[in-house]
């Protein structure tokens, strides 16, 4: 190949690159009302996303795996999390946490209501974006070991050691009477004994030696409707309950977990936890979407 050759090949190779360029381009901007779901941009959600920068979430959060690693990424959080327990994470913060025990701490921002409701808005907007998969797999944050929990391994053998059904960890706070049941149920589900967090994630795809918790909610719905339960339960919330206090109710059929129609979860929990604590423990679990 001669110079002439060689000069008319590159510019023939850039003239094809650019045209390639160009047309991805346009097609990319042809879908994107359908990939972002435009049509759902609501005010809510314009004034959401307004909450969202002016309490400067994006210095600890992630969208998309953009922002700070400080805390998780939010990108799907609302098709995990109920809207029960984002409002009542969102109220106050600290209920969910044991400061002696926790290294990062959300601040509590003082939202008011009508800013907690838009902004659970925006996070379900941009949880129903197709973001063709980014990013590819859960943003922990930095220092937790074990997916689906905010406690190291250390941490998680000295909670599942509790003598006493539902006593708190070493440190944490007692609970008072004006404390949310959601931020409680979580609280022992760290702290139960045996700690529910010792044998499950509520991580998705992340199996234990229980399987994960993520999307309880939304399977008990599916379950309770299927012809195969065999349970005596009358909707998710009761199908919740009974999994707790007696996990052999339903076996699934195939599932690892069990064996000769016993379930390996422990059935001692309805003994030991007072219905109260049962009560905060499936509030909790009903908010995993």
């Amino acid at each position: 190949m001669n110079k002439r050759q060689t000069r008319l090949f590159a510019i023939a190779s850039t003239a094809i690159a650019a045209l390639v360029f160009i047309g991805m381009t346009i097609d990319s901007h042809r879908q994107f009302p359908k990939l972002t779901n435009a049509q759902n941009i609501t005010p809510a959600v314009r004034s959401g996303q307004d909450v969202w920068h002016k309490y400067n979430c994006i210095n600890c959060h992630t969208l998309f795996g953009e922002g700070a690693y400080y805390a998780p990424d939010l990108t799907k959080i609302t098709q995990l999390r109920g809207e029960q327990y984002l409002q009542a994470y969102m109220k106050d913060p600290s209920q969910f946490y044991d400061e002696q025990r926790h290294r990062r701490l959300m601040p509590k921002q003082n939202l008011s209501d009508e800013e907690i409701k838009n902004l659970i808005a925006f996070l379900d907007w941009i949880g129903k974006v197709d973001n063709q998969g980014w990013p590819p797999r859960p943003i922990l944050v930095t220092g937790a070991t074990i997916p689906g929990t905010d406690m190291t391994a250390g941490q998680q053998a000295d909670t599942s050691g509790q003598k006493d059904a539902g006593q708190l960890p070493p440190g944490a706070r007692p609970q008072s009477g004006n404390e949310n049941p959601i931020a409680l149920g979580e609280r022992l589900f760290r702290s139960a004994t045996p700690a529910c967090n010792a044998c499950h994630s509520i991580a998705p795809g992340v199996n234990m030696a229980g399987p994960s918790l993520a999307g309880v909610a939304s399977r008990a719905e599916k379950l309770i409707a299927s012809p195969d339960y065999k349970g005596k339960a009358k909707d998710a919330a009761g199908y919740i309950r009974e999994s707790i206090t007696n996990p052999s109710a339903h076996i699934v059929p195939g599932a690892m977990y069990s064996a000769n129609g016993v379930s390996f979860m422990p059935n001692t929990y309805g003994k030991d936890l007072k219905p109260e604590q049962i009560d905060h423990l499936a509030a909790y679990l009903a908010t995993l979407k």
